[in-house]
């Protein structure tokens, strides 16, 4: 009889700027204060990225940790996945960079685009490879820099964002164990509700589309909050019904670090307390892709993850993207 094979995270990893941008920091650049950041948004500061440090910086530093913490070897990894929206080139793939600057030379490469849902979104795509067998380790990238397209005088935009990078491997697990469960949805139709205008094929990057500001991030703040709000918690239920698990089941519960708020409002959906929720957006922002496992990394170091625990993952982005991913801790 075939025997299920799952895909479980053998190993976690994260990269950070030094740089630390606070409110009072911003307070100078835009109309704003520290109060009405925190109270909205619940952050107070973030990390900023230097011109040298990018995606692939990051990304790698985040990658040598992962395979350290994993026990592995870059030869050992069949798969680099970049989860990212600001590559440091609009092509090749920044995974192409990653896996040459960490010597996995036997890896295929590639990136994948579904903004703040891109982890989640990446964790699917990894762990379907693994259970089909076509791979046996990946190494699964969050990051980004999202502070490079960023016009420090949108005072709607510029509080929101910080720049960072997390790390995980994956490899085959028990039936059990590992992803149990993911659920991924989009639309569409909400593609310009947050989005970089200029840069692409429709807006290539003229004087007069740089004199318009159409490198930067765009954002009807208030719609993405109520579509955010609405759908978090909801996938939440969705993937862990998939896995004929319930909230009740939940041990730690790990999502996209945007908005206290919408955390919060996800948590009480699923009827989840404090202690089950890892918030760490008060210290660097929204970082897109690299969120989750950032927060993955922190939560694993803090010591609030144990084997057997179980974990949801969630996100929501431009795209409009959003997915859940549930998973079965197997690491000591």
């Amino acid at each position: 009889m075939h025997q299920t094979i799952n895909a479980g995270i053998l190993g976690v990893g994260m990269a950070l700027p030094d740089r630390i941008v606070t409110n009072a920091d911003i307070e100078k650049l835009v109309e704003t204060n520290d109060e009405w950041i925190v109270s909205r948004t619940g952050i107070r500061e973030r990390r900023v990225s230097r011109p040298d440090e990018t995606v692939s910086t990051l990304g790698l530093t985040a990658a040598q940790r992962a395979l350290e913490d994993a026990g592995l070897q870059p030869s050992d990894i069949d798969l680099v996945l970049c989860c990212t929206t600001y590559g440091d080139y609009v092509w090749p793939a920044t995974a192409c960079l990653i896996q040459d600057q960490i010597g996995a030379k036997r890896a295929a490469a590639f990136d994948l685009s579904a903004a703040c849902s891109g982890f989640v979104y990446g964790m699917t795509t990894a762990s379907a490879m693994i259970q089909a067998g076509i791979m046996r380790h990946v190494l699964l990238v969050g990051a980004d820099t999202l502070t490079k397209q960023i016009d420090w005088s949108d005072r709607n935009t510029c509080v929101l964002f910080g720049d960072g990078a997390g790390a995980v491997v994956l490899g085959p697990c028990g039936p059990t164990d590992g992803v149990l469960a993911s659920a991924l949805h989009a639309d569409g139709s909400g593609a310009e509700l947050i989005y970089v205008p200029g840069g692409g094929a429709k807006a290539p990057l003229t004087h007069d589309a740089i004199d318009a500001k159409l490198q930067y991030i765009s954002m009807h703040g208030a719609e993405v909050f109520k579509f955010a709000v609405k759908i978090m918690g909801e996938v939440c239920l969705e993937a862990l019904a998939k896995a004929d698990l319930t909230a009740a089941d939940v041990s730690l519960f790990i999502p996209h670090q945007a908005n206290i708020r919408i955390i919060k409002a996800a948590a009480d959906r699923m009827g989840l307390p404090p202690e089950k929720v890892v918030i760490n957006v008060q210290n660097y922002g929204n970082t897109s892709a690299a969120t989750i496992p950032i927060a993955l990394a922190e939560a694993k170091e803090a010591g609030r993850i144990n084997k057997g625990d179980l974990l949801v993952f969630v996100g929501f982005g431009a795209g409009l993207t959003w997915g859940a991913n549930v998973v079965r801790w197997i690491i000591d």
